[in-house]
């Protein structure tokens, strides 16, 4: 099985977690555009885990409920790329990916209206904190803002809508699932996706040709790194941790992220950004903290 490559679960965690920070760097890196970038991600990945299914001799085999819902995740997932790829290229892979992880907020309040879950102290908490949080980081003048800079953040926004969707579409997937890794799952996604980013290129008129060898390089990384391994060493270890250890490796995603865009790309941090980003951070942890990530 590819997971036994990293046959502790805490190693699978954290090394999941490490990888898909690196995928805003990826989309930063290549000079496509963030639909093209989109494309190759998903359809490097569905060849990805089509392998490691035939490696693990697992079938392409869903129930008729899970299928819809797998379906649905690929849709939600394909519009999450959309607006997250744009939102790198507008604001940079730190800020992009921390507000994109806003979906726990997302999440949160799915639970409240559709499975009437009620809301713990710690979670009520959370969202003026990240509120806040955000404030520090873009600042209170939002009008004195570049246009595409208050896009990014927007396009950041719409991008954990988006993400909840996907997540949410997921775990009703895999209740329905009798599969031990969800490598048919993700397949069905990655596969829906490419479909879908090709019609939107279409529309577009984007073009879907890869200009230079060092972005094959790059996409490469994103599509079998990222997209594949990633998601498959973290959703594979979900099972077997805590769920606050569930919500660390969540933190680590946007935190390695700001990392990777102060190292690789010179982002600019102020005191007053550093402890921003550190109060959503901490905010998205705490919204974590009473949700369950088993099964998604």
């Amino acid at each position: 099985m590819p997971v036994e490559f990293l046959k502790g679960p805490h190693l699978r965690l954290f090394v999941g977690a490490f990888l898909i920070s690196l995928s805003p760097v990826w989309v930063k890196l290549v000079s496509v555009s963030p639909t093209t970038s989109g494309f190759y991600r998903v359809a490097i990945g569905s060849v990805t885990v089509l392998l490691l299914m035939v490696l693990a001799r697992q079938k392409l085999r869903l129930s008729r409920r899970a299928w819809f819902f797998v379906a649905l995740a690929g849709a939600f997932f394909s519009l999450d790329l959309f607006f997250w790829h744009r939102s790198i290229i507008f604001v940079g892979p730190g800020l992009s990916t921390l507000l994109a992880n806003f979906q726990v907020f997302i999440m949160m309040f799915a639970g409240v209206v559709l499975l009437r879950q009620k809301p713990g102290a710690a979670q009520l908490v959370a969202v003026p904190l990240a509120l806040v949080g955000l404030v520090m980081i873009v600042g209170l003048d939002w009008r004195s803002l570049p246009g595409d800079y208050r896009l990014g953040v927007i396009f950041g926004l719409l991008t954990a809508i988006m993400y909840a969707g996907y997540l949410l579409s997921l775990r009703a997937s895999r209740v329905h699932s009798e599969n031990r890794l969800p490598l048919a799952e993700v397949a069905v996604v990655s596969i829906v996706c490419t479909v879908l980013l090709v019609l939107i290129a279409q529309v577009e008129g984007v073009s879907l040709a890869i200009p230079d060898a060092s972005d094959i390089k790059w996409l490469l990384g994103y599509g079998i790194l990222s997209h594949s391994f990633g998601a498959l060493f973290l959703a594979s270890s979900l099972p077997h941790v805590s769920t606050t250890e569930a919500g660390l490796a969540l933190l680590l995603q946007p935190t390695l992220s700001f990392v990777w865009d102060v190292l690789f790309f010179g982002r600019p941090m102020q005191p007053i950004e550093i402890a921003g980003a550190a109060i959503a951070l901490f905010a998205i942890y705490l919204g974590s903290r009473s949700r369950s990530i088993r099964g998604q």
